[in-house]
């Protein structure tokens, strides 16, 4: 091993512990915004969980916090219809946002409507937005949804990252070869960061990473 990937494996090490630290702290459920009027002021920087209605993005803000139940989590796809605040300290040095989830071909045409909006006005009206974790689930890849929400975020240049769920539920050859092909794909769009990060919220795979990228990109 190099001095320069000995020097980078401590800075990461040093990185995962500042975030483990951080994410002990307190973390609570704040309000549910149906409009972007509704959410508190832009005050502190946000990163924000979008995806397929039926990806784990309950299951993983939960793992992601340390907390059973900090995410509602259901059996019922598309049960989160507006924006979620979760603040994370106290005071607040930063929030997480839950967004809802998007194509679930189930719900009311009219509903359909109304998440695509609120999704937008939050993407293109919230100066504090620092990042974007867009979810997908290991075992189905990328769909066209998920392109039509990668290309939203390209057109209103907010920074996004791939993260995949539930990668216990694939063996590992299968999702080191999804991660090596959503990275081409990242590298096709301007706003995407380039790491993909694989994760498990049952086995905690890869969760200490993602907290990792979370503090970075919220505080740089």
């Amino acid at each position: 091993m190099t001095p320069e990937q000995t020097r980078a494996e401590q800075e990461q090490a040093e990185r995962i512990e500042e975030a483990r630290k951080l994410f002990s702290g307190p973390i609570t459920f704040q309000l549910s915004a149906p409009q972007l009027e509704h959410l508190p002021e832009p005050t502190v920087p946000e990163v924000a969980f979008a995806g397929r209605s039926n990806v784990g993005k309950s299951s993983l803000l939960n793992a992601l916090t340390g907390r059973a139940s900090l995410a509602r989590t259901s059996n019922t796809p598309g049960r989160t219809q507006e924006l979620n605040v979760f603040p994370v300290g106290e005071p607040p040095v930063m929030r997480l946002i839950d967004m809802p989830g998007y194509g679930y071909a189930e719900a009311p045409k009219d509903v359909v409507r109304q998440w695509a909006r609120l999704i937008g006005d939050y993407l293109r009206g919230r100066p504090n937005l620092k990042r974007v974790l867009v979810l997908i689930d290991s075992r189905h890849g990328l769909k066209p949804v998920d392109h039509e929400i990668m290309d939203l975020m390209d057109k209103s240049a907010v920074s996004y990252q791939l993260v995949l769920t539930k990668g216990d539920k694939i063996k590992p050859t299968a999702l080191a070869a999804t991660i090596a092909a959503m990275g081409e794909v990242a590298r096709k769009h301007p706003a995407a960061h380039p790491l993909i990060i694989g994760t498990s919220s049952e086995t905690k795979e890869g969760i200490a990473e993602l907290r990792a990228a979370v503090m970075a990109a919220a505080f740089g």
